[in-house]
């Protein structure tokens, strides 16, 4: 299936540039599109909760999808990064026209699965880092570290992912991020509980 994707931030915006973009794009390369998909949102609200979403739970191997340039699926590197790479592991490729972006068995695809790899293991040295100059810091300022007397003695498994969580809060819902790093919603509004008495005593 070869899917024709329009987005747009408002409704003075019209789609008919876009339309005109990649019908004139799949036109010259004999690529005949079987359906469009158009919505009218903000790009900054994750994917997951726009048309696009549902456009990407349904797309298969071998499956297209067609839009004018990288900025209509998303308004942050972050969230483009995460539909690039949902699609790279469904094997749906995507093309986009003003870059001339084609992602799909090729080098750049694999460059660009280089390039995920290296930026999650860049974030969480960077991670660790600003923690330990976190640490540092409190010490410095005679701050006593770890919880305070009377409170869980548990630690909580989500210590030292301050920087990821709070990256992730503009552009996912709790749940979302929940499903990202891999732990229940209880756990999550406790460790955000926590962090808020910390730096609100």
């Amino acid at each position: 299936m070869v899917y024709a994707y329009i987005r747009v931030s408002t409704d003075k915006q019209t789609l008919e540039n876009q339309m005109f973009e990649i019908e004139n794009y799949c036109n010259s390369r004999n690529i005949v599109i079987d359906k469009w998909v158009k919505e009218t949102v903000s790009g900054s609200i994750t994917f997951r909760k726009r048309t696009l979403g549902s456009l990407l739970r349904k797309v298969t191997l071998n499956d297209i999808i067609v839009c004018s340039e990288l900025s209509r699926l998303g308004r942050s590197i972050f969230m483009i990064m995460d539909v690039l790479s949902l699609c790279m592991r469904k094997g749906c490729r995507v093309y986009t026209i003003k870059e001339n972006y084609t992602l799909g068995d090729n080098i750049e695809s694999k460059v660009l699965a280089f390039a995920f790899g290296l930026s999650a293991e860049i974030e969480r040295n960077l991670i660790s880092q600003r923690t330990r100059e976190a640490l540092q810091r409190i010490k410095s300022e005679g701050r006593k570290l770890g919880r305070p007397k009377g409170s869980k003695g548990k630690k909580n498994k989500l210590t030292g992912m301050e920087n990821i969580i709070m990256g992730y809060l503009p552009d996912y819902s709790k749940k979302e991020i929940c499903r990202k790093i891999g732990v229940s919603t209880s756990t999550l509004y406790r460790f955000l509980h926590d962090r808020q008495s910390v730096y609100n005593p």
